[in-house]
């Protein structure tokens, strides 16, 4: 067992040292303020304020997902990879002590850096330490580890909650980082391997697909952080289904657990692009379900659609991203991030507004679904240059 958990040139060891990597980054550093916010609505914080957070997070993990495109030597890369898993503790630790709205924006601020850092970065060195000639299905793999930080997440403050405040729950999950990210923090290190080492970035130029790419993924940022912010909001607040928030966001992260890998082995059988256009549409579909029906099933069906969709489109541009820009994945990997970042900036600004003017979610619904569905049309438009690049 020693051998493989511990290896750091085994490959279950690098999707492991990943997958606990986004646990930390995604699950602790950015999805477990939505599963807790019900709880901080009542007793901390009204939902201007919430809004606020979520944008100042995404703001951090923009700027963190820029700055990655500018890392191009292995140690930097493993060094920023690191100060992310300290980032993500202390910002963590911080909400759970205090109550001073200051800190708290500041925390959430260099939380989303710290999350970039081990998605962008972690997940760029994950590809490049993997020993497949294609790495897609294994990527999908990896990948599941947001749904796996979601669901992780949301559990220990179920189980804290029943009998403790938000705050003790933030504190666990300070803990659940010095655990997991020990070991990613092990895994993930510079070798004596040549082909680790020889990883070198090279200037990469920017074409019409990588653009509609860049956009369309700008497009997806959008349609993903309404439901990743305010996703329980949204279902507690539909007559005769209070109390169902909570639940819903735990479906969110036990579908996404296999959606990565699902999607990405069909990616791999019929092309990223259609994979990625078929996501969109079923995203669509979720965000608009909840404007039309109080149906608990639908409803619930909507938070799968939700899980099951935007993770594996996470999963299915990084990856494309990855394969384009081979030589230094973490660039083209950055440059995607950086327009889905944008995307989770102006939404919850747009969100507020619309909700504190029509005190409901459904004018905020129909305008992220309208800005995703323009995605899906440009990216359907161009898809054919996708083979320019690979067959898959």
């Amino acid at each position: 067992m020693r051998e493989i958990f511990f290896n750091r040139e085994n490959n279950v060891s690098i999707i492991l040292a990943g997958i606990f990597a986004l646990i930390v980054g995604m699950g602790v550093a950015r999805f477990a303020f939505t599963s807790l916010l019900p709880s901080m609505l009542e007793h901390r914080i009204d939902i201007s304020f919430a809004g606020l957070l979520a944008s100042i997070n995404y703001f951090g993990y923009l700027l963190g997902a820029i700055f990655a495109i500018f890392l191009k030597e292995l140690s930097k890369k493993i060094l920023f990879f690191r100060i992310g898993l300290i980032i993500c503790f202390f910002t963590t630790i911080f909400l759970g002590l205090n109550t001073n709205d200051f800190i708290w924006i500041v925390s959430r601020f260099i939380a989303g850096f710290g999350s970039a850092m081990l998605m962008v970065v972690g997940s760029s060195l994950v590809m490049s330490r993997l020993k497949f000639e294609d790495k897609t299905k294994a990527m999908g793999i990896h990948f599941s580890g947001i749904g796996f930080s979601i669901a992780v997440t949301d559990i220990i403050n179920r189980v804290v909650l029943q009998n403790n405040t938000w705050e003790k729950a933030w504190i666990i999950l300070a803990i659940l980082v010095i655990i997991l990210g020990s070991y990613s923090f092990y895994i993930l290190n510079e070798q004596k391997s040549i082909n680790f080492n020889k990883i070198k970035g090279k200037p990469f130029k920017f074409d019409l697909f990588v653009i509609v790419l860049i956009f369309t993924y700008f497009t997806v940022g959008v349609g993903f952080v309404i439901q990743g912010t305010f996703l329980p909001d949204i279902i507690n607040s539909i007559k005769g289904l209070e109390g169902f928030g909570s639940i819903s966001w735990l479906l969110v992260g036990l579908s996404g657990i296999p959606s990565c890998i699902i999607w990405m082995r069909l990616a791999y059988s019929f092309g990223s692009v259609n994979i990625i256009l078929i996501c969109m549409l079923l995203l669509i579909a979720s965000i608009l379900i909840p404007i039309y029906t109080t149906n608990l099933f639908l409803n619930l069906l909507s938070a799968i659609l939700y899980g099951g969709t935007f993770i594996a489109l996470v999963g299915l541009f990084l990856n494309l991203g990855g394969k384009i820009a081979s030589s230094n994945p973490a660039f083209l990997m950055g440059a995607l991030t950086s327009s889905y970042g944008v995307g989770q900036i102006v939404a919850p600004l747009y969100a507020i507004a619309l909700i504190e003017k029509y005190k409901n979610y459904d004018s905020t619904l129909y305008l992220t679904a309208f800005i995703m569905f323009l995605g899906v049309i440009i990216l359907f438009l161009n898809k054919k240059k996708e083979y320019l690049y690979a067959n898959n």
